[in-house]
């Protein structure tokens, strides 16, 4: 493998203008491509297999005038103190409020007056209307969403208090300044890390073009592969910050073969050939964990994690050709001023070395300091409890927040989730008879508010009940309820709504938790033997991310769930953990913790194989790659920690979570239990089987046959094109 990519650097950095221009074609197309497609995006919620999809999917067959995956709308009203909501003027006000939700807007499937729909509460002093529309939030059109807001205008130009709720109010995130945010203290780490500008930008410059390829795809695939608008978020957020630091790896490795005074072309052939097969199998990683997040058969999960997966390996691919032919422009310019004029400190141990050595006195006090504090900062994640988002996790100055609140006071906390019923007799049996036994059988259980009166289809052979819980969507009582009444009741009927879908997803993301792990681990580990020709290091790798990873969501739960720093990170309301936090942590965390491993080892493995003691291997590897490694990690946690800043508690949740995991994992597991962990094992942490030596493929990540093969070679090696080239750089 390194020789061939030793021959695509320098053929890249020979062509560069075609490769460019190749690059820059490509990423206009793809432009055009994303500028003229639909882009609304599908944002239907499935859980394939489980018994609340079935329902769902049952309602949506049967009562298609339900538009059961369409928005809907709470608008709440409560009437000044001292009146109520049924005196005439305030009820003119809200019956107004229904007439014009409903007036000439095609997107509106219904509109339940509150005073026929027992929407009133006991006091009389607040009502409820509820509006669902045809379609989903993101396609709601700008009449819709302007007949919302003057509805609440003109109800809170009467003297009532308006609030709205639901997910017709719901927004697709927008984290165009956590792009901008990222990319500002990426600048400044590269910037420090080389100090040269042209160094610097070279990442920045290759990196967004990848993230322009991966996300404009994305965006022109969307309508086509049935997307969810929120694809294109984590993408960006993956796809920015992989980008900059395989970009990076190559460029400092070009930087260090020119400081051992190789020609910028043979630089750059040795550059790809060697770093860039470390970021072919660092990417080969991401990408194997990112896919391998269609075992959990969530299909939003499942597109997200090929769409990602997809950028990544676009950012490979850029790294390896267009990052050599940007070199062929840059030449010497990469490096900074003081090495170009021999001035820079010559022979003077650096920061990584120094480390390396501390960590190597004393390997078995730095190993166990390192496990106990990770160990501690994942205590919280013992109290884990997940859930998906609602109203109810929306920050108090919203009136989402406000009109569940109203809703939970008023008419109990279990109407911002109540239960839905079906109930089947398709294959014979009264549906009315049957409709009746199932509501007195969940009215006699404990923990039910009410039980609406059941709805038929046309057919009448589908029953439709609405369960009221005594408590919220979030409490363990309403989720015991749910199971009691799947308990209780019959094989033809079923629960669905939001709640049944909160439970059955946490459900069938934790049965896949351990099946994806074995996946992705067991894959990765195979990759790892094939890049380390050993078998402890891989394991080293793979034990040292779970307690990363563990660590990180210790942290996650400490400041959404428990609120510690709460305010510090802008978080108004601390609720369970996203469903899928633990399942995406763990696959976008797995391949971003062995990129540092590979990066950082692979060093220490080129140096082993050229000769050099164990421990001497290390300081090789902590020499040339620690500064990197500090680098890359810098510039994705702050990729990641811009989407702290987000609006949308979702991708709140995930930048924070991604940012201390990467934390974790390149400070504290990469750049200390790693070399600890190696100085105790000396040349143990090589061994390989013999067996398995002959059996695993010799893939040469550490361009030991490369090496070989240009020592034998003349030393000049160019022909008289390359020569003309490399007098012109």
């Amino acid at each position: 493998m390194a020789t061939f990519l030793y021959k695509l650097g320098r053929f890249s950095f020979r062509r560069r203008r075609l490769v460019a221009l190749l690059w820059v074609a490509l990423l206009a197309t793809v432009g055009i491509g994303a500028a003229s497609a639909d882009t609304t995006g599908n944002n239907s919620f499935s859980i394939p297999g489980t018994e609340a999809q079935k329902a769902f999917d049952q309602l949506d067959e049967r009562f298609p005038a339900l538009h059961a995956d369409g928005a809907q709308a709470n608008i709440v009203f409560r009437a000044p103190d001292g009146q109520r909501i049924t005196a005439a003027d305030n009820k003119a006000v809200v019956e107004e409020a229904v007439a014009e939700l409903g007036r000439g807007n095609e997107q509106v499937a219904s509109v339940a007056d509150p005073f026929k729909a027992n929407a009133v509460s006991e006091d009389g002093t607040t009502a409820y209307i509820t509006a669902t529309y045809s379609v989903q939030f993101n396609e709601l059109s700008d009449t819709s969403k302007d007949t919302l807001d003057r509805v609440l205008e003109q109800g809170r130009d009467a003297g009532l208090t308006v609030e709205a709720g639901g997910t017709a109010l719901a927004e697709v995130p927008e984290t165009g300044s956590a792009e901008i945010i990222g990319l500002a203290i990426s600048a400044l780490v590269l910037v420090i890390t080389f100090g040269s500008m042209v160094a610097a930008g070279l990442p920045l410059l290759t990196a967004i073009i990848g993230v322009g390829i991966g996300v404009g795809s994305i965006m022109a695939l969307t309508e086509v592969l049935d997307l969810s608008s929120t694809t294109p978020t984590l993408a960006s957020m993956i796809g920015l910050a992989v980008g900059i630091d395989y970009a990076l790896f190559i460029v400092s490795r070009y930087r260090g073969e020119l400081a051992e005074g190789r020609e910028p072309q043979e630089a750059a052939g040795r550059a790809v050939g060697t770093a860039g097969s470390a970021v072919v199998f660092a990417g080969l990683t991401v990408v194997i964990a990112l896919v391998g997040l269609s075992v959990v058969n969530i299909p939003m999960l499942t597109k997200m994690g090929f769409a990602a997966a997809g950028t990544v390996a676009i950012s490979v691919v850029i790294a390896l050709t267009l990052i050599p032919a940007l070199l062929g422009f840059a030449g010497r310019r990469v490096l900074s001023g003081m090495t170009r004029k021999g001035t820079g400190p010559a022979g003077k141990p650096n920061m990584g070395t120094r480390w390396a050595h501390f960590v190597m006195r004393r390997p078995v006090m730095v190993l166990l300091t390192a496990v106990v504090a990770l160990g501690v900062i994942a205590v919280p994640a013992a109290s884990l409890k997940l859930g998906l988002p609602d109203d109810g996790t929306q920050p108090t100055s919203t009136t989402q927040r406000r009109a569940y609140d109203m809703l939970a006071e008023k008419f109990g906390p279990g109407v911002n989730g109540p239960l839905l019923v079906t109930v089947d007799v398709a294959d014979g049996g009264n549906a009315r008879t049957e409709a009746a036994q199932v509501s007195r059988t969940i009215t006699g259980l404990s923990n039910v508010a009410a039980v609406t009166p059941a709805t038929y289809d046309e057919a009448g052979t589908t029953a439709i009940l609405a369960v009221v819980p005594d408590t919220g969507p979030d409490s363990t009582r309403t989720e015991d309820l749910l199971a009691d009444i799947r308990d209780r009741t019959g094989d033809n009927v079923m629960v669905t709504g939001a709640t049944a879908m909160k439970v059955d997803v946490s459900q069938k993301l934790n049965d896949a938790l351990a099946p994806y792990l074995g996946l992705v681990v067991g894959l990765a580990f195979l990759l790892l033997m094939l890049v380390f020709r050993s078998v402890l290091v891989p394991l080293k790798a793979a034990l040292g991310f779970l307690l990363s990873v563990l660590a990180a969501l210790g942290a996650v739960v400490a400041v959404f769930q428990w609120g510690w720093l709460a305010g510090l990170l802008g978080v108004e309301e601390t609720s369970p953990i996203m469903s899928m936090m633990p399942i995406f942590m763990v696959g976008v965390v797995f391949g971003l913790a062995m990129d540092y491993e590979v990066f950082l080892v692979t060093r220490m493995r080129e140096a082993y194989v050229h000769g050099e003691s164990p421990t001497q291997a290390i300081v090789t590897g902590f020499q040339h790659g620690a500064r990197v490694v500090t680098a890359a990690a810098l510039i994705m946690i702050s990729v990641f920690a811009g989407f702290i800043g987000s609006s949308e508690s979702m991708v709140k949740m995930i930048g924070f979570g991604l940012a201390v995991a990467v934390l974790f994992d390149a400070f504290i597991v990469r750049m200390t239990i790693v070399p600890a962990v190696l100085t105790l094992l000396g040349h143990r942490a090589w061994w390989l089987p013999k067996w398995l030596d002959k059996a695993l493929p010799d893939v040469d990540v550490e361009g030991e046959q490369l090496t070989k093969q240009l020592s034998e070679s003349p030393q000049d090696g160019h022909g008289p094109d390359e020569k003309r080239e490399l007098t012109r750089v």
